[in-house]
């Protein structure tokens, strides 16, 4: 516990790409050696990156209705635990849209952080860059192609789009993800939050 605890403390403190962020850095990362759940997602926005509380905006209230919690239990790093692909936020595109996560926080920081988490039962994969990092040669060609096919990444792992705002057209399209993966997914979380 307090080796976790320590080197989040480091990761928090992390500038490895201070010159590469408009706003600075401010890396945005929870959890503790208890959860059960960890939440790989994409970078902090704007409005993370001002609060630094992962998730603390519209797509973390989508988030957390797909996972069917409340924010007290969301935010209850004790038994989930929430990790970005790029810590910080990076930018935005000219033509649009957050820059991708920066490249460095997952070499530098995932896997020292996920020893310390021997207790995670379901990892949630949010959007092409977790997927593209996690699932290597398993990932699909597209993202729908990869949710579309979460069955084939076993118990434990459970990939899904950003949500994002851009997702609803998305969502739209693809109406199986609401009727046959939200809710398995549901139930996973419901069981690990109680058991």
């Amino acid at each position: 516990m307090a080796s976790l605890e320590s080197l989040l403390k480091k990761v928090r403190a992390c500038d490895i790409c201070a010159a590469d962020l408009p706003l600075g850095p401010r890396p945005t990362v929870a959890a503790k050696s208890s959860a059960k759940i960890m939440i790989i997602g994409q970078a902090p926005g704007t409005k993370v990156h001002e609060t630094g509380i992962p998730w603390n905006d519209p797509s973390g209230d989508r988030l957390r209705d797909w996972l069917g919690v409340n924010r007290e239990t969301f935010y209850d790093d004790h038994r989930i635990a929430i990790m970005p692909m790029g810590f910080c936020y990076p930018g935005r595109l000219e033509r649009g849209g957050d820059k991708p996560p920066r490249p460095e926080c997952a070499p530098a920081w995932h896997e020292k952080i996920l020893a310390g988490l021997p207790n995670i039962e379901l990892t949630m994969l949010v959007g092409m860059y977790a997927q593209k990092y996690y699932l290597a040669a398993e990932n699909k060609k597209t993202l729908t192609e990869t949710v579309r096919h979460w069955q084939d990444f076993g118990p434990a792992i459970m990939p899904t789009p950003h949500p994002s705002w851009r997702t609803t057209a998305w969502l739209k399209k693809n109406p199986w993800f609401e009727v046959e993966l939200l809710p398995v997914l549901r139930q996973k979380v419901t069981k690990l939050l109680q058991g």
